[in-house]
């Protein structure tokens, strides 16, 4: 998982470049736990990241920033498999 790419790519989805860093910060720890290969069977990869939160709606349940399209994708993965709230992103800090 290329942290810096994602960083670049999440641009589509706005946010401010802390929140972006925040969510690559996640999205990392994710890949390096395994739970998400191991659940879903495949690897987690940064076009797969964001093909993921593209399918985020943006109606009031997310915004459509980063972190609000993470926290939803994960929410999904909690509801099948549970042990992934931890990876969501609650904060960051803005410069």
């Amino acid at each position: 998982m290329d942290a810096a790419e994602l960083v670049e790519r999440l641009e589509r989805f706005g946010g401010s470049e802390p929140e972006r860093r925040a969510v690559a910060r996640s999205v990392r720890d994710l890949a390096d736990s395994g739970v998400f290969e191991r659940d879903e069977g495949y690897e987690l990869t940064v076009d797969a990241v964001l093909d993921h939160l593209a399918d985020a709606p943006e109606n009031g349940e997310s915004d459509g920033s980063p972190a609000d399209r993470w926290n939803w994708w994960l929410g999904s993965l909690e509801a099948a498999h549970g042990n992934y709230a931890r990876f969501q992103v609650r904060r960051w800090q803005e410069r």
